[in-house]
């Protein structure tokens, strides 16, 4: 792949600048708000735009960068996710061996991709250390919990590695079959709909808001909500899809709606995490927003997905 600094696509910064567009126009407008009706706290919207600025622009310096320090970072997205993760989670002491060995596996998974070895890439988590992991839990001879324990670590590592780290390999696919975007434009395909999804639902949800979808995991997610983000994301992907992608009219619009439908299911499975464990962020690293994983949750199912769905059709 050639150096994205020498050839990055056209398109690449004018998207990048359309989103910087609407940062500059919800910044003054919030600005214009603290003026006009100071009687109100924007202080949590101030935050939550803040931090987009802070993300989109860390997303687009990667795309500034060789593709090597694009997989790294990638990789330690997944790294600090899984930190998170794990930090959430009650472990026994003896996990902490298996837990050190799970953290080596997420430099070698990207090591992997670095290479281009897709035989690889697609079985190490899943199925070597799937299989690892458990036997060097055996090996300390622990067996209260032990099924509790290996079945969470392998989980926490396939969520946040094994799904997150299909957006890197997109960088070692053949780049003939995306000319106009380069591969690229399938993560900022990606990235752009899972969270433009997210803001959807939740504006949907707060505007027209009246039936929960899953009162029990998270009464805030409302069936208007979900309708208004899947017909906005598909919307949108039909839209972008012909500027960053090789994908059809109607793969276009089936990306859409999976990548609205399971960015969905994504987030209310990291909520129900929350709410088994009874806390309401996943962290405080991103201000307005909680926890990294309260931002990547819709990416988790959304990226592998996405990937094979593209692999299939076009590769």
């Amino acid at each position: 792949m050639n150096n994205p600094l020498l050839g990055i696509p056209s398109i690449i910064f004018i998207i990048f600048g359309g989103i910087y567009s609407l940062l500059s126009l919800g910044s003054l407008l919030i600005y214009h708000l603290k003026q006009r009706v100071a009687a109100h706290d924007y202080q949590e919207l101030t935050k939550r735009i803040n931090a987009w600025w802070v993300m989109v622009t860390i997303i687009f310096c990667t795309f500034l960068v060789p593709e090597g320090f694009t997989i790294t970072a990638i990789g330690f997205l997944s790294f600090f996710a899984f930190k998170e993760f794990v930090s959430l989670i009650p472990t026994r002491r003896t996990d902490h061996r298996p837990i050190f060995w799970a953290y080596i596996a997420i430099p070698l998974q990207f090591y992997w991709i670095y290479i281009g070895w897709y035989g690889m890439f697609v079985i190490f988590i899943p199925l070597y250390m799937a299989l690892f992991l458990p036997m060097r839990m055996v090996l300390i001879g622990n067996t209260k919990g032990f099924m509790a324990a290996a079945s969470t670590i392998n989980w926490l590592l396939l969520f946040t590695v094994f799904c997150l780290s299909h957006m890197a390999y997109f960088l070692k696919l053949p780049e003939s079959v995306n000319e106009h975007a380069s591969n690229y434009g399938f993560i900022l395909f990606l990235v752009l709909l899972a969270q433009f999804n997210d803001v959807m639902q939740f504006t949907w949800g707060k505007l027209l808001g009246k039936h929960p979808v899953l009162s029990t995991v998270s009464p805030k997610k409302t069936t208007e909500g979900f309708i208004g983000g899947l017909i906005i994301t598909t919307l949108l992907a039909y839209l972008l899809a012909p500027y960053l992608t090789p994908l059809t009219v109607w793969e276009s619009i089936g990306a859409g709606l999976m990548i609205a439908t399971f960015g969905f299911i994504g987030d209310v499975s990291i909520s129900a995490v929350k709410r088994d464990l009874n806390i309401k962020d996943s962290g405080n690293l991103i201000p307005g927003h909680g926890g990294l994983l309260d931002r990547v949750d819709s990416l988790i199912y959304t990226t592998p997905l996405f990937f094979h769905y593209v692999y299939y059709l076009h590769y």
